[in-house]
């Protein structure tokens, strides 16, 4: 059997000590005896998912080590629940734990005791580390310093200084913005969709200058980002009321600089195009867009997203009009093999989100919806329906006694070859008469068509109609009346359109 070493480092920089150094140490208290090495660069003692770590333990589960040696205890975890998960491995195993510079026993109580302390300070000291990182990064942010990612299409970076500290900021590309006010100006118009404009721009040759594909996706997100607008006080106002976290006063929009968007300290994960929660802080570069066509384009596009249906919605009449209230994300149908058969998820429950905090069974929440739209409807004295969906109704009454008239006449008419003078003057006589009656038939009937076609817009109970409409119907209609109905944490909330 091995002794086992272990070494660990993150980053390298010159405060740390490296794997070589920490092996060095560890080897000297094998006294000679074999071992094998097991080391990972570039891992944080986070979690226990690296490579080298790995190894160790399977190694360690195969009988292979009797005993793990290591530099210092928070070079093989950081974690309280990992370091406790690892050291029951070790006793089921019967390896020893060995720290060259701490000098614990896990033979004994106390040394087992000591070490799970020394863990925890372990934990406490990353976490700590991790709150100072992440305060400093936001204290920049609301300084407007560049915090690196991608450089914003029609942008690129210059050095500059801002509060006597030395950072980036986007300068203007001639070439890229032409293109990008011309994607604005386009879209602003409101008659060009996103695909007109992908169309527009491979027809007349408009290439992507950094080497891209012009796509919806990649236009939509730049018809969306707010580093573009010249910011004013309509900005400002927009993007509040959106939910955005404004971190400059009103008085700073002056219709000059763009924005950066961040995620904030405290928001969750939230879509991409979506503001509540998000931070809006005022750039040091200028936009390229004025705020009336930007917010022009930015309206559109969320009039978009909340109108969008999918071509997939087969098992649901409400898919696609339903979103989690806690992340944004919509609720997808999933079917069992209970007696409610579906029932609604959030899409990213388990990963991001906790979900909406009960179960949404698809039958009740559609009864729910439908007769929260019946309700709905009969406040209105009327209710509009399109042109193509009118139905001619012609009376059945009428319908039948016109029936009755052509077997009548058919019936006649078969007599004719067999008929003497006196029977076709009474055929002719009763064949015009049938004939006055049938056109009657078809005034009257016409008439009540028109007078239908007129006033079946002007229908007092829409209500009653709502059990007869078809899966397709049903989606229509709710497209039409609602723009979204959010659930979570046991609340739900419609927003209509009306």
């Amino acid at each position: 059997m091995y002794d086992a070493l272990y070494a660990r480092q993150s980053i390298e920089k010159k405060d740390s000590i490296s794997v070589e150094s920490q092996l060095e140490y560890c080897r000297y208290e094998t006294h000679g005896a074999p071992y094998i090495e097991y080391m990972d660069k570039g891992f944080s003692g986070k979690d226990t998912h690296r490579p080298g770590f790995e190894n160790m333990m399977k190694d360690i589960m195969q009988g292979k080590i009797r005993r793990v040696i290591v530099y210092k205890l928070d070079r093989i975890s950081r974690s309280i629940l990992d370091f406790a998960n690892m050291m029951e491995v070790f006793q089921k195993y019967e390896v020893e734990f060995v720290s060259t510079t701490e000098k614990f026993d896990t033979s004994t109580p106390i040394g087992r005791a000591m070490l799970s302390i020394c863990i925890v300070f372990a934990q406490l000291e990353r976490e700590t580390i991790q709150k100072r990182v992440k305060d400093a990064y936001y204290a920049r942010c609301k300084r407007g310093f560049y915090m690196g990612g991608r450089v914003p299409y029609g942008y690129c970076l210059k050095e500059t200084v801002i509060d006597h500290v030395r950072t980036s900021m986007y300068e203007e590309v001639p070439e890229e913005s032409s293109q990008l006010r011309l994607i604005f100006s386009m879209y602003a118009e409101g008659s060009h969709s996103l695909g007109d404009i992908v169309r527009f721009l491979k027809e007349h040759q408009i290439k992507h200058l950094r080497g891209g594909i012009w796509s919806s996706a990649r236009i939509s997100e730049m018809l969306r980002n707010p580093a573009y607008v010249k910011a004013d006080v309509d900005v400002y106002y927009f993007l509040k009321e959106q939910g955005a976290k404004m971190m400059n006063p009103v008085s700073d929009f002056i219709g000059y600089n763009g924005c950066y968007l961040y995620k904030g300290d405290d928001a969750g994960p939230k879509k991409q195009c979506g503001l509540k929660d998000k931070e809006i802080v005022l750039a040091p570069h200028k936009g390229l867009i004025s705020s009336r066509e930007w917010l022009a384009c930015r309206k559109r596009c969320l009039e978009n997203s909340c109108s969008t249906k999918t071509c997939k919605a087969k098992n649901s009449w409400l898919c696609g009009k339903i979103k989690c209230g806690n992340c944004g994300y919509a609720l997808t149908i999933c079917k069992s093999k209970t007696k409610w058969k579906r029932y609604f998820i959030c899409s990213k429950s388990g990963s991001y989100c906790h979900g909406t905090g009960s179960t949404v069974y698809a039958d009740i929440l559609e009864e729910y919806i439908s007769q929260a739209i019946q309700t709905k409807l009969s406040e209105f004295h009327r209710f509009i329906f399109s042109k193509h969906e009118r139905e001619i109704k012609i009376d059945t009454e009428k319908k039948m006694q016109l029936s009755e008239i052509a077997e009548e006449i058919d019936s006649l008419l078969l007599k004719v070859a067999d008929a003497n003078d006196t029977l076709m003057k009474y055929i002719n006589n009763r064949i015009e008469t049938l004939e006055e009656e049938k056109k009657e038939l078809e005034e009257a009937s016409i008439k009540g068509t028109e007078v239908y076609e007129k006033g079946i817009s002007d229908i007092t109970e829409p209500e009653k109609l709502w059990n007869v409409l078809s899966f397709e119907d049903k989606q229509t209609v709710v497209d039409s009346l609602i723009k979204v109905i959010r659930i979570g944490d046991e609340k739900l909330e419609i927003v209509w359109r009306i």
